[in-house]
């Protein structure tokens, strides 16, 4: 019998949400997505010391001093992290653009292109990147440059179809919905206890899945931060799903049957909304848990970015 994870593979691509060269190398995934948070841990691990020493090498080499150096440092060490991982994976690595350019359209255009740019350098072309931005406004004004250019990226930080519709008209090539953190949300705000099929997390992302289906939107939709198997089997047949090592590991133990729970033949017609700025803004302020999460996870990446930047400049004063 197949395992839930090699079936899920056959409706799903599966897509590891982890800089864990390791993990990558044993679960064979076809992405790769990180996160400031996914980098500063795999940084710390014995397996990146080169690539920090090479880093600092670097950095004594460049003409630029101060926080502008610090900051050139910590996006190398970024792409070093996803150059490492594109060696494993057939398909995409995601690298975000600094989480403290989330509200500044023109800055995260610029950093976009020079990751792109930093790939090159090493031989890895734009069509194996995907450029991370938070699904703020200006986040997604960012991606719409950027598509036009030929950078393909991925809109994460999403938890409301107000981000998935804006996302979509501005042609992103993918969308990354936090599944468990709203149900995280939920369960803090209302106590209650939710089943896989109730779990406001699986529900938001099946009723974005519908909407671009059913109005033939080619924006990819993955599902991101799960919480436990429940949340990944609830939405098999997804376009992707980006899963961590823990539950990866959980899927391909488990040798009991999945059922495809979502698919391009079984939709609900429905209509398309119409999206501008204050739209945006105003769909996005009357939902609760989609402002306080877009919020909380851009200062956590931040917070991460930071940490990066600091552990870098100690690198840098010895």
């Amino acid at each position: 019998m197949m395992s839930k994870l090699e079936q899920l593979r056959g409706i799903t691509t599966v897509v590891a949400d982890t800089g864990d060269i390791e993990a990558v190398a044993r679960l064979k995934p076809v992405d790769c997505t990180t996160n400031p948070t996914i980098v500063l841990k795999a940084l710390g691990t014995p397996l990146f010391d080169e690539i920090n020493a090479e880093a600092v090498t670097w950095a004594k080499s460049q003409s630029t001093s101060g926080d502008a150096l610090v900051s050139a440092v910590a996006d190398r060490l970024a792409v070093s992290v996803g150059a490492e991982l594109s060696k494993l994976v057939p398909g995409r690595v995601s690298t975000e653009v600094d989480a403290d350019l989330s509200f500044d359209t023109e800055g995260s255009i610029a950093k976009g292109r020079a990751i792109i740019a930093a790939y090159k350098e090493r031989g890895i072309e734009r069509d194996r990147i995907l450029i991370k931005l938070a699904s703020t406004w200006e986040g997604i004004r960012a991606a719409e440059v950027l598509q036009k250019e030929g950078i393909d990226c991925n809109l994460t930080l999403l938890f409301s179809m107000a981000q998935a519709v804006a996302c979509a008209d501005a042609k992103a090539f993918l969308i990354s919905p936090f599944v468990g953190r709203i149900l995280d949300w939920y369960v803090k705000s209302t106590g209650e206890k939710y089943t896989s099929e109730t779990d406001p997390g699986v529900v938001s992302v099946r009723e974005i899945y519908n909407y671009y289906k059913a109005n033939d939107i080619k924006t990819v939709v993955m599902g991101a931060s799960f919480r436990n198997i429940g949340e990944i089997e609830a939405l098999a047949g997804c376009d992707r799903l980006t899963i961590n090592p823990a539950l990866l590991e959980e899927l391909s133990k488990d040798e009991g049957k999945l059922e495809r729970k979502l698919s391009p033949e079984n939709i609900t017609p429905v209509d398309k909304i119409h999206m501008d700025e204050k739209t945006f803004r105003w769909m996005l302020n009357e939902d609760a848990m989609a402002t306080e999460k877009l919020s909380e996870g851009i200062r956590a990446f931040a917070k991460d970015l930071q940490a990066l930047r600091d552990q870098v400049s100690k690198r840098l004063a010895v």
